[in-house]
């Protein structure tokens, strides 16, 4: 490689990792609203994903007065520490991830693949950082959601199997709203529910094809125990420290 071409291929590995950490942050926030309902989002889920997550989006755009509705009422507050508790906080913040990621793939159907929705410089600008989200007349976008508030301000490993990626290997669009009052249940049920499907994790005692998620994300489930030890609170099918473990590939085709 040429000299000028390694300043070149450096200086854009620097913008890539410029990008993503600036991605992951959040903009300060101060509000005083109260905690909102999640009705009309679980009547839509009810209405148009399966109980496997399988999601009708033509159904759910047939209903967009209401959809729309609904991210409405999301933009009407930010969640504060005053007036909204920890759980209706988190439940908050997933419904909101999981009602736009649905809206993104609405804006674009059909599509094949939410990774096929391309927006701004390849490989930096990629979807989950469309400022789509507006909450109190400010913009926020999906990594946003995930990284800069579930991810680093819950300590919650269970919320990578409650957010969805809109894909048939992400965990299943759980079809109901997460509320605070069956949050803790509804995390345990989505972690029980994805490690027991045999397609998204396939578990032995000797051998084990996990989610590329547990690879992604391993720093998360990992901070308080040994990954097989987190998997086993929730796996019919028991793993050892001894366990051989492989990743799947990720199906990032639309689950519908």
């Amino acid at each position: 490689m040429r000299f000028s071409q390694k300043v070149f291929f450096w200086s854009y590995m620097m913008l890539l990792i410029t990008s993503c950490n600036a991605c992951f942050a959040v903009k300060t926030h101060r509000s005083d609203s109260k905690p909102i309902r999640h009705d009309v989002w679980e009547g839509l889920l009810k209405k148009h994903v399966s109980a496997t997550g399988v999601v009708n989006y033509k159904g759910l755009l047939a209903d967009s007065l209401a959809f729309q509705g609904y991210l409405n009422q999301l933009a009407q507050g930010y969640p504060n520490d005053k007036n909204w508790t920890k759980s209706e906080q988190m439940a908050y913040w997933i419904n909101t991830y999981n009602a736009y990621t649905v809206q993104l793939i609405l804006k674009n159907y059909p599509v094949k693949s939410i990774k096929s929705i391309k927006s701004g410089i390849p490989f930096v600008n990629d979807v989950w950082q469309m400022e789509l989200i507006p909450i109190e007349n400010k913009l926020y976008h999906l990594n946003n959601i995930e990284h800069g508030i579930l991810r680093a301000q819950f300590s919650e490993p269970r919320i990578h199997f409650a957010v969805n990626c809109a894909s048939k290997s992400c965990p299943k669009l759980l079809n109901e709203a997460y509320t605070a009052e069956k949050l803790e249940t509804q995390l345990t049920q989505q972690a029980r529910s994805f490690l027991n499907d045999g397609v998204r994790n396939q578990i032995s005692t000797q051998k084990a094809a996990l989610s590329k998620i547990f690879s992604w994300y391993r720093g998360d489930f990992t901070k308080k125990q040994l990954l097989f030890e987190f998997i086993n609170q929730y796996s019919d099918i028991k793993m050892s420290e001894n366990t051989n473990i492989n990743y799947l590939d990720y199906d990032w085709n639309l689950n519908e």
